[in-house]
C-alpha cells in the first residue's frame, strides 16, 4: 500500500547518553551528536538543541534519569520541537516512558538511518532490503512502540511499511520477513550468476567502501563516466554500481560502490544489507576511500576497517585513498605501500591510483601470446573458463591464443609462450 506523506520538518532535540558500563560503539560523545544533527538534516529535520548526558548506567525507567527527562521536556517545549532522537538504541520499554514525559515522538539512532534508508532506496532491491531492516528492527518493539505507532500523517520515522501494516500481529510481520528474504535470496541468486560470469572471463572485482559521504561515487563517476549522482549527503548511494573500468591494456577490471559505512550502523541493516554487500565477500581488492578533511577521519577509518573484517574474504588487499586530499597539507596525510593521494572531484591522483590498482592486481598477470599444437586443442576451452581471452587464431603453426593469464596457467604454458606483450 502506498503513502503519500505531506513533507514536513521536523524540529527535533537530540539527546545522548553516556555511559561508564557502555561500550564504545553503544555510547554517545559530542562527535557521535554532531553525526546524529547530519543525519537528522540528511532525513528532512532541523535541530534545535543537543543534550548529553553523563551517568554510570542506563536509568530503568527514563533511560537518561527523570531529572535529565524533564530538562530534555522543558527545551522541547521552549524550542516548540515536534521529537525527540536518541544518539543510543532505546528498549521498547524506554521508548514509551519517554514519550510519556516527553510528550513527542521518541526515535533512537537505528530509526533515523533507517527513515534515511527508505527516502533513498530507488530499486527494486533496495526497496527490499530496506523493508526487510524495518520489520526486523519493528518486530522487537511492536509493543512498546507507543505513539509513535499509531502516528498518523508523514515525517521522520513514519517513511516504510504502513500504519496498517505496523498495527497487524507478529504472525503477519514474521511471514512478510520471511517473504523479502525469500526475493532478496532470488537477487542473491541473480548476483551469483552474473559474479560466475565475470569469474569465468577473469575479470576482477574492485569494491568501493568507506565511510558514508566519502566520496566513493564521486570516484566511481571520475574512473568511469557512471552519472551517478555525487550529492554532499549521507547515504547517497544504497544500490551498487557496478561499472567496467579499464584499468590498463592488460588489465580490466569490475568497479563496484557499496553502501557507505557509519558508526554505530544497527546491525540488522548490515543483515539486511547482505546482498549488496557481498560483493565484498567476493572483491578481489578492496579501495577504502577515505575523507582526509574530516576531523574525525581516524574513527571513521576504524569503523570501515571493523567491517571489512566482518564481511570481506581474509587476506583480501586493501587500498587506502585519501580523498580530498587537496584540502589537508601533505603532513596530515600518511606515506605507505598501500596508500594514494586523491581528489576524486578534481581527478588528481587517477593516473597513481590507477597504477596502484595494477600492482596490486596485475603484477601476477601475464599479458601473452600462446601458440598450441593442435593436439593441445583442449587448452582452449580451459583458457577461455579460466583466463581472460582476448584472440583466438588458427594457423599452420597451431592455435595462436591472445590471453591474460594468472600465475598457474602461465605456469602451466610458460614452454608455449611466442610473445609476451
Amino acid at each position: 500500500m502506498e503513502h503519500n506523506y505531506e513533507v514536513t520538518q521536523e524540529r527535533a532535540v537530540l539527546v545522548g547518553l553516556n555511559a561508564d558500563c557502555f561500550t564504545k560503539a553503544q555510547t554517545a560523545t559530542d562527535e557521535t551528536l554532531e553525526e546524529l544533527e547530519a543525519l537528522l538534516e540528511t532525513a528532512g529535520g532541523f535541530c534545535t538543541g543537543k543534550i548529553l548526558q553523563n551517568r554510570h548506567t542506563p536509568d530503568s525507567h527514563s533511560f537518561i534519569g527523570e531529572g535529565k527527562a524533564q530538562e530534555v521536556r522543558m527545551l522541547i517545549e521552549a524550542t516548540q520541537s515536534t521529537m525527540a532522537v536518541f544518539d543510543n538504541e532505546l528498549s521498547p520499554g524506554h521508548i514509551r516512558a519517554l514519550e510519556e514525559i516527553l510528550g513527542v515522538t521518541v526515535l533512537d539512532r537505528s530509526a533515523l538511518i533507517l527513515d534515511i534508508f527508505a527516502q533513498r532506496a530507488k530499486t527494486r532491491e533496495g526497496r527490499l532490503q530496506v523493508e526487510l531492516a524495518q520489520y526486523k528492527y519493528l518486530l522487537p518493539r511492536l509493543s512498546g512502540m507507543g505513539k509513535s505507532l499509531s502516528r498518523q500523517g508523514g515525517g521522520i520515522g513514519t517513511r516504510g511499511p504502513g500504519e496498517t501494516k505496523l498495527e497487524s500481529d507478529r504472525r503477519h510481520i514474521r511471514e512478510r520477513i520471511a517473504r523479502l528474504q525469500s526475493e532478496l535470496e532470488q537477487v542473491r541468486q541473480v548476483r551469483g550468476v552474473q559474479r560466475e560470469r565475470r569469474i569465468k572471463n577473469s575479470v576482477p572485482v574492485v569494491a568501493i567502501v568507506g565511510y558514508t559521504n566519502a566520496g566513493k561515487s564521486t570516484l566511481l563517476n571520475q574512473l568511469t563516466g557512471a552519472g551517478i549522482p555525487a550529492n554532499n549527503r549521507l547515504f547517497d548511494t544504497l544500490d551498487t554500481t557496478s561499472r567496467q573500468l579499464h584499468v590498463s591494456d592488460n588489465l580490466d577490471v569490475v568497479l563496484s560502490d557499496t553502501v557507505g559505512f557509519i558508526a554505530k550502523l544497527p546491525h540488522h541493516l548490515v543483515d539486511a544489507f547482505r546482498a549488496t554487500l557481498e560483493e565484498l565477500e567476493y572483491a578481489d581488492l578492496l579501495l577504502h576511500v577515505i575523507d582526509s578533511a574530516d576531523p574525525n577521519r581516524e574513527e571513521q577509518i576504524a569503523v570501515v576497517d571493523r567491517l571489512i573484517a566482518k564481511l570481506a574474504k581474509p587476506g583480501t588487499r586493501v587500498l587506502r585513498l585519501y580523498n580530498k586530499s587537496d584540502l589537508v597539507t601533505p603532513e596530515e596525510i600518511p606515506v605507505g605501500e598501500d596508500v594514494v593521494k586523491i581528489s576524486a572531484a578534481t581527478g588528481r591522483g587517477m593516473d597513481v591510483l590507477l597504477q596502484a590498482i595494477e600492482a596490486a592486481l596485475g603484477h601476477s598477470r601475464h599479458h601473452v601470446v600462446v601458440t598450441l599444437p593442435y593436439s593441445m586443442g583442449g587448452m582452449v576451452e580451459t583458457l577461455h573458463s579460466g583466463a581472460q581471452v582476448l584472440n583466438v587464431d588458427y594457423t599452420a603453426e597451431g592455435i595462436c591464443v591472445e590471453a591474460v593469464l594468472d600465475p598457474i596457467l602461465y605456469g602451466r604454458l610458460k614452454d608455449y609462450v611466442t610473445k609476451e606483450c
